[in-house]
């Protein structure tokens, strides 16, 4: 980023877990295809259900039961979450570059945190399989606060843990409310091209500051040398 760019210089990068720094998707689908195999419903593959990775329980839900989700929501979630606990890391890897990206910004010294909309529970659960992000001390839940993204109030929270100013963070996601959140939060918004997308998203009208098609593209970005 050129000294003229508002993050300039950048203190403290953000992320989204699933889809951003997780792929979570092949674990999140095998719960749902448990949940359809317990209500005899056909598995969905992971062709449908990897872009909508994204939404959690409530969108992947609606791709395998559709108009019956909603009179049946508890239960459903309720089969799902069990069934997700219970294999919440099986298939669940980083993206490739990801660990070499956090070892490179710890580095040059650059905070990081990560702000997700996925449970507490569920977020401390799954982030001890992966002891490479044992140094990311800032993790803020979609229930940490009493609102979730696209609030920037996450964001907010997380800048303030880590004692640098919204303004000299940058915010990595792959969702609409991700680049929402992090617009409204006053950061610079990074989208992850890379994480869970739909045919149906129209990204182009997120209106991200920068977008990346890997992790260590973010380095190209923050001007970082990786050698």
């Amino acid at each position: 980023m050129s000294s003229s760019d508002k993050s300039s210089p950048v203190k403290a990068v953000l992320f989204d877990l699933d889809g951003t720094l997780l792929d979570t998707a092949p674990d999140l689908g095998a719960a749902l295809n448990a949940v359809c195999e317990q209500y005899e419903r056909p598995a969905v593959t992971a062709e449908v259900f990897t872009p909508v990775a994204s939404h959690g329980s409530r969108g992947l839900l609606k791709l395998a039961f559709d108009d019956n989700y909603t009179h049946m929501e508890t239960e459903l979630r309720h089969a799902f979450l069990s069934a997700y606990k219970n294999n919440i890391a099986t298939h669940t890897q980083p993206y490739p570059g990801v660990l070499e990206l956090l070892a490179v910004l710890q580095r040059e010294s650059i905070k990081v945190a990560i702000v997700t909309n996925k449970p507490e529970r569920l977020t401390h659960l799954l982030l001890p399989h992966f002891p490479e992000f044992e140094a990311i001390e800032v993790v803020v839940s979609g229930d940490t606060l009493s609102v979730a993204k696209p609030s920037p109030e996450p964001l907010f929270y997380a800048a303030e843990k880590l004692g640098v100013e919204p303004t000299d963070c940058l915010y990595v996601g792959d969702a609409e409310r991700d680049i929402e959140a992090g617009r409204n939060a006053g950061m610079v918004t990074v989208l992850a091209e890379y994480g869970y997308i739909s045919n149906e998203d129209q990204p182009q009208r997120w209106q991200a500051d920068y977008h990346i098609e890997s992790p260590l593209a973010l380095l190209e970005l923050l001007a970082i040398n990786n050698s």
